[in-house]
Parts: structure tokens; C-alpha cells; sequence
């Protein structure tokens, strides 16, 4: 561990969104030009009130592979979080090193908590950054997504490497309410691991009892609406970006370094279970003289707990 470093609903409603919010006020906005992706903007920025503003990002691993290397890429991340300053970064792909890195280049206030999937600091962590004056961690664990969940490092279902889950709940400091964010990254090969990995995931959100509002992050590598997965873990939460009553355009949310896709997959999700009522969605296309910070793009949802 390192530190420190039945289905319910979702009500979609237009609250009062952050000042930045650049997202229309009704459905869905088309797609930017692929200059527009420098323009100087924030797409949800710091929230305001009541509301929390929560981002999941695959940083990809710090790769030292040109022209993408981690070294060109930390620039393009800390300036794009810095924009954001999101109350909750789940991010995956992290590898110990590169997250203390990242949580040098964050604004100050930013605190995390994470293991890697290997046991300890080894191997790649779906680390959960936070807002330190607005949330407090009063409980966290890891999980592997295997038959033996609680042994570090463990795969049986097929997956070449392991898989693994973050959990962390936050009591909200602002108006006393607690919830829960659980973070992951499914198996980018296997259907069958994924499809367990989804069981499990359900399994272990039902334990926190039905009161406790869950948010689940991660990259799930298979395409929303479109999948085994989706339709198991949607029976029980509820896609932030189906539910929202603002969302940006739709881009395939892996990109690998090529021109984007609009309307391509979503394989990145932010799934809720109520109470929460979501504002806003974006997915995130920022990128300095055509460096992108990941070979993902981030996605954000704007929340409000009930």
C-alpha cells in the first residue's frame, strides 16, 4: 500500500455547474475541429457548492518510448489537472515512481492512496487521488480481481497479467456525507476475465449496502452499451454519461496516440449507484502542440450525492 503520496436510479438534472463548464446547456455538442483541441479552455474545472467533480484517467504507464514518453507527456498531464482539479482522479496505469511524479505536478492539497497490482509499490496502481480539503478517507482496501481476491499479484481466470481494484470512502468534509469510489482496470484480452472480473465488482458494491453511494471508475476495455459487462454491472449502477443532463461530444476514449475518433468507443466509464444526481459529462481532449498527456483520454462527470 503506499499513501501519500433491484437497480437504483440516478436522477438526471441541470444544477448549478461549475463557472468554467464549458458544455451546452442542453444535449449533446458536436464534435471540435482537431484544432480546437489546443484551445484555451476548461471543460468542467474546480466544483462549486455541494457538487463533486470526478475524473477517471488511464495515464498510461511511464513509458520511455518516443515521441510519447512519459518526459513529453507530465507536462501536458499536470497542465491538464491543473485546468480541471478535479475533487477525485481514479486513474490507472500508474507505476509508483510515475505517480509521485504526478503528485508533485498536482495543485497543492492533492493526497492518494494506492498498491500496486503486484503487491506493494510493484507493478501498475489504480491509484485514487483526492481532494484533501473537501474529502477525508475513513476506510480504503485492494481487491484482485481472481478466485482468491484478498492474495496480491493473483490471476486464475485467464488474464495474462494481474488485475486489481482500489477502493477508498470519502467522507465529504462540506456537507457530511460519505460515499464510496471504487477504481479498476479490466483484462484488455480475455472476455471471460472481464466478465468475472464484473461479477466480482458487483458482488463487493453490494456489500457497502444499498444507503452508501458508489461511484466505479476505470478503464473496463470493452465499449459502453456494447458488451456483457456493461449490461451486468448497468443492471445495478447507472452510466454518468447516459444519466447526465450535459455532455460533451462522444470520443473513442483510447486513441493510441492517432487522431481522434468522434462518436468512437467509450471504454473508459464513470458508473454511479444512487443516490447521485449527475450534471454533467465530458470526455477530455486536451493536448499541448499535439502531445496528448496518455494514450486515453480522461472523463469527467460533474455529481451532487442526494
Amino acid at each position: 500500500m503506499a499513501r501519500r503520496g433491484p437497480a437504483v436510479m440516478i436522477a438526471a438534472v441541470v444544477v448549478g455547474l461549475s463557472s468554467p463548464m464549458m458544455l451546452p446547456a442542453t444535449a449533446q455538442s458536436p464534435a471540435p475541429a482537431p484544432h480546437d483541441q489546443e484551445v484555451e479552455r476548461v471543460v468542467i474545472g474546480p466544483a462549486t457548492g455541494d457538487q463533486l467533480h470526478v475524473m477517471t484517467f488511464n495515464l498510461r504507464f511511464a513509458s520511455v518510448t518516443e515521441p510519447n514518453s512519459w518526459a513529453r507527456r507530465r507536462p501536458v498531464m499536470a497542465e491538464l489537472l491543473d485546468r480541471e482539479q478535479p475533487t477525485v482522479l481514479a486513474t490507472q496505469e500508474g507505476v509508483y515512481p510515475q505517480l509521485r511524479e504526478l503528485a508533485r505536478d498536482l495543485p497543492r492539497g492533492y493526497d492518494w492512496i494506492g498498491a500496486g497490482r503486484d503487491g506493494g509499490s510493484r507493478g501498475e496502481f489504480m491509484a485514487v487521488f483526492y481532494d484533501t480539503a473537501r474529502l477525508e478517507p475513513v476506510a480504503y482496501d485492494h481487491f484482485w480481481l481472481s478466485d482468491t481476491p484478498a492474495l496480491a499479484g493473483s490471476r486464475t481466470w485467464g488474464n495474462r497479467i494481474p488485475r486489481m481494484v482500489t477502493w477508498v470512502r470519502f467522507l465529504d468534509r462540506r456537507t457530511g456525507a460519505e460515499f464510496v469510489v471504487v477504481n479498476t482496470h479490466l483484462d484488455d484480452r480475455s472476455a471471460n476475465a472481464r466478465l468475472l472480473a464484473a461479477r466480482l465488482l458487483r458482488t463487493r458494491i453490494t456489500a457497502f449496502g444499498e444507503d452508501l453511494p458508489v461511484l466505479l471508475t476505470g478503464d473496463f476495455n470493452v465499449a459502453a452499451g456494447a458488451s456483457d459487462v456493461y449490461a451486468l454491472l448497468t443492471e445495478e449502477l447507472t452510466d454518468t454519461w447516459t444519466a447526465a443532463g450535459r455532455r460533451g461530444p462522444v470520443f473513442a476514449t483510447w486513441h493510441g496516440y492517432r487522431p481522434l475518433r468522434p462518436g468512437g468507443e467509450r471504454i473508459d466509464w464513470i458508473l454511479a449507484r444512487g443516490p447521485v444526481e449527475v450534471a454533467a459529462v465530458a470526455v477530455n481532449t486536451f493536448a499541448r502542440h499535439g502531445q496528448f498527456p496518455s494514450d486515453h483520454l480522461p472523463v469527467q462527470a460533474l455529481v451532487s450525492l442526494g
